[in-house]
C-alpha cells in the first residue's frame, strides 16, 4: 500500500518522541522522497503539516528543518500542557475496566524499557503517556493535540538538557494511575501538575536570558582601552599637558606645492629659540628662516 503524508508526518513526530530528531535537523525533501518510496509533493504535504502543528520549520533557502524551541517556546509549551492535562483530569469520569487495562499495559511497556537499554523506546513511551491517559480519558481531539505538545517538550528536554530521571517519571506516571483508579482526581490532578512541574524544573535554562547575548559579544572592544600601545599613550600624555604645540613645531612638515616662481607665503614672527635662527647660528642674519627649510 502506498504511503500517505499523514503516515510520513507521524512517524517523523514518532522519531522526535524517541529522541532520534535533534533539535535542528535537517529534513531534505528528496532524502525523505526516497526512503519512503514516494514523490516529492507527498513529502512537502507532510512537512507542510508538521510545520502548522510546530514540529518543523522552513527556510527558503535552506530547506525544512525540525525547530529548536527558544525558551519562551519552552514556557508556554509547558503551560499549555499543565492547562491541557489538569483540565482533563478535572472534568474526567470514573475510569472504566477497559481504560485501567490500557493504562496499566502501557506502565508495563514503561517499567520494561526503563529496565532496558533501548533509549529512544523509553523516550517515546514516557512521552506516549499523557496522549494515551487523554484517550483513555476519552477525548480524542486533546490527545492528538498533547501528542504535539509533547513532541515540543521532548525536543525542549532535548536541546536544554533536560536531568530529569526517566524511573522517576515511570513512578510518577505509576502514581497518577493509581489516584484515578481510586476515583480520586483531585489527587491525580495534584500528581500530574507536580509531575509537569518538575519535568519543567529539570531543564537547564539560563537563570536570565540576553536576547542580545551573541551580538554584544561579537562586538565588544577587541582590545581593551587600557592595553593601548605605549606610543599612543604617550602622545594622549603630550597633547594634555600643554607639549602639542611643539610636537606640532618640531614635527616634519610636507613641502607645500607651488607654482613655479610663485612667493612663499608670508611668515609669522619667530620665537626666541634655536630653530628661529639662521643656519649659520649668527641672530644678525636677515635671511628669512622658515620651516619648510629644515626639510
Amino acid at each position: 500500500m502506498a504511503i500517505s503524508s499523514t503516515d510520513i508526518s507521524e512517524r517523523i513526530i514518532e522519531a522526535v518522541m524517541a529522541q532520534k530528531l535533534a533539535p535542528g535537523a535537517r529534513l531534505g525533501e528528496q532524502q525523505l522522497a526516497m526512503l519512503f518510496d514516494c514523490s516529492r509533493t507527498i513529502v512537502r504535504e507532510a512537512l507542510t503539516r508538521l510545520s502548522v502543528r510546530g514540529i518543523v520549520t522552513v527556510s527558503a533557502r535552506r530547506g525544512w528543518y525540525v525547530v529548536e524551541p527558544s525558551q519562551e517556546d519552552a514556557r508556554e509549551a509547558f503551560e499549555a500542557r499543565r492547562v491541557i492535562e489538569l483540565g482533563l483530569i478535572r472534568g474526567a469520569k470514573p475510569l472504566g475496566k477497559p481504560a485501567l487495562q490500557s493504562l496499566r499495559a502501557h506502565l508495563a511497556r514503561e517499567k520494561a524499557a526503563v529496565r532496558g537499554s533501548d533509549v529512544g523506546a523509553r523516550s517515546f513511551l514516557l512521552g506516549d503517556f499523557h496522549v494515551c491517559l487523554a484517550e483513555c480519558l476519552g477525548n480524542h481531539l486533546l490527545a492528538d493535540t498533547l501528542r504535539d505538545f509533547t513532541a515540543r517538550t521532548t525536543l525542549i528536554a532535548m536541546l536544554y538538557q533536560s536531568s530529569h530521571d526517566a524511573a522517576q517519571s515511570c513512578e510518577d506516571h505509576v502514581r497518577i494511575v493509581a489516584a484515578l483508579e481510586a476515583g480520586d482526581t483531585a489527587r491525580a490532578e495534584a500528581l500530574m501538575s507536580e509531575h509537569i512541574g518538575t519535568v519543567q524544573g529539570h531543564l537547564r535554562l539560563p537563570a536570565h536570558a540576553d536576547p542580545l547575548a551573541q551580538l554584544r559579544g561579537a562586538l565588544a572592544p577587541v582590545v581593551p582601552k587600557s592595553a593601548a600601545r605605549p606610543r599612543a599613550r604617550a602622545q594622549a600624555q603630550a597633547l594634555h599637558s600643554g607639549e602639542a604645540g611643539i610636537a606640532a613645531v618640531t614635527a616634519p612638515v610636507p613641502r607645500a606645492k607651488r607654482r613655479p616662481g610663485a612667493l612663499s607665503p608670508p611668515l609669522a614672527p619667530a620665537a626666541a629659540s634655536p630653530s628661529s635662527s639662521s643656519p649659520s647660528g649668527n641672530d644678525d642674519d636677515p635671511s628669512p628662516t622658515y620651516l619648510g627649510a629644515l626639510l
